[in-house]
């Protein structure tokens, strides 16, 4: 049946070159296209096989539950399950022939079990250092018990060495300097435990556009390992925001990376009200002068920050047109007074390009106080993803 005209359009060829230009950034290190949280509210259906169409061998989401779902998506893929198995999903990891982070005893415990109930062969695991950001990830102080867990008898193979940067987009370079330091310790303990791994895993889209690939194959190249960079952001057209200045590189990435995501609704009605009139919720707007307004059906429910009301623009007819009044939960309004012949039907832009203008996620973030991730990921999933056509 028809739907409601609200809708997200993915262009998935733009995915496909946004993977091909970072993986030109990323030299010898293999890249991991992340496509946890529904492809950053994308839709894994249209971006987990357009990693693989790309050439992405590897695929990164949060939960089993994700990879699951991937899995009959791209049956050859390696799936990273990031965030590692949470208690109960160890079979279902091994039965879809998934890699899971690990770094906690009982996730070994839970796995070895699993494998050896399955009569499977070692089941790989990536290991998960925790270099400074305390939020998940083992210590250095309790590796080396940690990595006595893989010795003869054990079900798990150290596949590979992870490990999460928590501030790449600091130009300083501080932060992500002691990080590598720990690292390195971290690959000097697993040596002296006489064990070895096939990835190293380092870094995110911030890492990547900042330069830091050599860095990263060098250390990998020094332990006889390979190097795996994890972008997710850059994938879907958007170039992390750097402090306290851009580095050159990152702005000739914002040209590179190509948008995927177009957010759209359409006018449902057009009215004129007299100067005095009340628009939304608590009268937060009142009409200073005849205006004429045109109704969306979109609203917070569906992603539309309530904060937008009576603070920024969609595009309609190739023309910014404010907000006004509160964003109600399924519907907002626009003042369309300027703007010539606004009518039912008319496509609006919430998120991407109409004509000459632009309206960006980062645009978005900036006038919601977040990010971009944000921004794509709380767009709701009643929104349908539509693939967008050819032009």
């Amino acid at each position: 049946m028809p739907m409601r005209p609200c809708w997200v359009e993915i262009n998935t060829q733009s995915f496909e070159e946004n993977y091909r230009f970072l993986k030109a950034l990323a030299g010898d290190a293999e890249l991991l296209a992340v496509v946890k949280s529904d492809a950053y509210g994308h839709s894994l259906e249209l971006c987990a096989p357009a990693a693989v169409r790309a050439g992405a061998q590897w695929l990164g989401v949060t939960s089993v539950e994700e990879a699951v779902a991937v899995r009959r998506l791209c049956p050859e893929a390696r799936v990273l399950v990031m965030t590692g198995c949470f208690p109960g999903e160890a079979a279902a990891a091994v039965e879809h022939a998934l890699t899971p982070a690990v770094w906690e005893p009982w996730q070994f415990d839970e796995i070895e079990s699993a494998s050896r109930a399955a009569g499977v062969g070692p089941a790989s695991v990536h290991l998960e250092i925790d270099t400074g950001m305390s939020r998940q990830g083992v210590s250095l102080d309790e590796l080396p018990a940690i990595l006595a867990r893989f010795q003869s008898g054990s079900t798990l193979r150290l596949e590979g060495v992870l490990t999460h940067l928590y501030a790449p987009d600091e130009t300083d370079g501080r932060a992500t300097d002691a990080q590598m330091a720990r690292l390195e310790e971290a690959l000097e303990a697993v040596a002296a435990a006489g064990l070895s791994a096939e990835w190293l895993s380092v870094g995110s889209s911030a890492a990547l556009l900042n330069g830091e690939a050599p860095r990263i194959s060098a250390m990998a190249g020094r332990w006889g390992m390979k190097a795996m960079i994890r972008p997710g952001l850059a994938l879907y057209g958007v170039a992390p925001e750097f402090e306290p200045n851009e580095p050159p590189a990152v702005a000739a990435a914002r040209v590179g990376l190509k948008p995927v995501l177009s957010w759209k609704t359409s006018v449902v009605g057009v009215r004129t009200v007299q100067a005095g009139a009340v628009v939304g919720y608590n009268g937060t707007f009142v009409a200073t002068e005849p205006m004429r307004l045109a109704l969306l059906p979109v609203g917070y429910a569906d992603g539309l920050d309530r904060r937008l009301g009576n603070h920024f623009s969609l595009l309609v007819r190739g023309a910014r047109a404010p907000l006004v009044g509160r964003v109600s939960m399924d519907l907002a309004v626009l003042d369309v007074t300027e703007i010539d012949g606004v009518e039912a039907g008319d496509e609006v832009v919430i998120l991407g390009s109409q004509g000459a203008e632009t309206i960006s996620a980062l645009d978005h973030a900036s006038a919601t106080g977040t990010i971009p991730w944000e921004v794509f990921t709380r767009i709701a999933a009643r929104v349908a993803r539509k693939l967008k056509a050819e032009s």
